[in-house]
C-alpha cells in the first residue's frame, strides 16, 4: 500500500463519519469522540511501528488498519446508543462486515485486504488467538497497543469532566460509586487482565484499564505510556487505599522491567 492509496481510504473514512453526524448534542459528542479516537490511534500506530523499525510499506498498512479498526462503532452507536458490545453488537466483527459489504478495500492487493479485515475483526478480543501467521500477528499486536494508548487518553479526559460534559457512552453505564470490587483489584495485583463481565463500578473499569498494560506488546508502546503519564492520570481518580497503592507499585515495577529489557 502506498500513500496515495492510504489517502483514498482516509477520504472514505471522513465521508463515512459525516454520514453519522447528528444535531443531537449527546449523539454528536459520542460520534466525534470515536472519530477523534481513530485519528489518534493512527498517530499512535505510526509511532509504535517506527519505534520497532518497520519499513514504510508496513507503516502505511498499519495506519490503514488503525483507520478502520473502530469503523463498527458508528453503526453500533447509531442503532444501540452504546459502545458496550455485550448489550449491543461486537463492534469489531461489525466493522469487518462494513469493510466487506461496502467494498472499501477494493483495489488493494488481496493479501492486504485480508490482513486489514482479519485485524479489524480481532482487535478487541480478550487475548490474541493462536494460529495467526507472522504478518497478522504483528499488525494485530500493533493496533491493540495503539488502541489502548488512546483509550487511556479518552478515559482520563472523561474522568476529569463534569457529568453533563462527558461523552456518555465512554463509561459503559457503570455507576460512579466510591468503592471497587476485590476480585478486580486482585487481578491487577496478580498481573492479570480483567474480564469486562466482572465490573460493577466505574472504579472497576479504571482498574481494568490499568490491567491492559500487561497486554502491551512493544517497548515503544511502554515508552509512550510512560511519557504521557497515563498510569498517574488514572491513579489520581482512584480511591487512595493501601491495596490500590500496592497494585500500582506492582504495575509500575512491571513497566520499568519492560523498559529495562529493551
Amino acid at each position: 500500500m502506498d500513500q496515495h492509496e492510504l489517502n483514498n481510504l482516509k477520504r472514505w473514512f471522513a465521508d463515512y463519519c459525516r454520514s453519522f453526524y447528528s444535531l443531537n448534542q449527546e449523539d454528536q459528542r459520542n460520534i466525534s469522540l470515536k472519530e477523534d479516537h481513530t485519528r489518534n490511534v493512527c498517530r499512535n500506530i505510526v509511532q509504535i511501528a517506527r519505534g520497532i523499525s518497520l519499513d514504510d510499506a508496513q507503516v502505511t498498512l498499519a495506519e490503514a488498519i488503525a483507520l478502520y479498526h473502530d469503523i463498527g462503532r458508528f453503526p453500533q452507536y447509531q442503532k444501540f446508543k452504546t459502545f458496550k458490545d455485550s448489550v449491543s453488537v461486537n463492534h469489531a466483527a461489525l466493522g469487518a462486515k462494513v469493510l466487506i459489504k461496502d467494498k472499501v478495500l477494493e483495489g488493494l492487493p488481496k493479501h492486504e485486504q485480508d490482513i486489514i479485515i482479519r485485524t479489524v475483526a480481532l482487535h478487541n478480543v480478550y487475548s490474541i488467538p493462536g494460529g495467526l501467521d507472522e504478518n497478522n500477528l504483528l499488525f494485530l499486536k500493533l493496533v491493540r497497543d495503539a488502541d489502548k494508548l488512546d483509550i487511556w487518553r479518552v478515559a482520563i479526559e472523561y474522568y476529569g469532566q463534569p457529568e453533563d460534559g462527558r461523552a456518555s457512552a465512554v463509561g459503559l453505564g457503570l455507576p460512579d460509586f466510591p468503592g471497587y470490587s476485590p476480585e478486580v483489584l486482585t487481578a491487577l495485583k496478580n498481573e492479570q487482565m480483567v474480564q469486562l463481565s466482572t465490573l460493577k463500578t466505574l472504579n472497576d473499569f479504571k482498574l481494568l484499564q490499568l490491567a491492559w498494560i500487561y497486554d502491551l506488546n512493544f517497548a515503544s508502546s511502554l515508552r509512550i505510556l510512560v511519557s504521557r503519564k497515563y498510569i498517574d492520570g488514572i491513579a489520581a481518580t482512584l480511591p487512595r487505599t493501601s491495596e490500590i497503592s500496592g497494585a500500582l507499585e506492582t504495575l509500575r515495577g512491571y513497566v520499568q522491567e519492560g523498559l529495562g529489557g529493551n
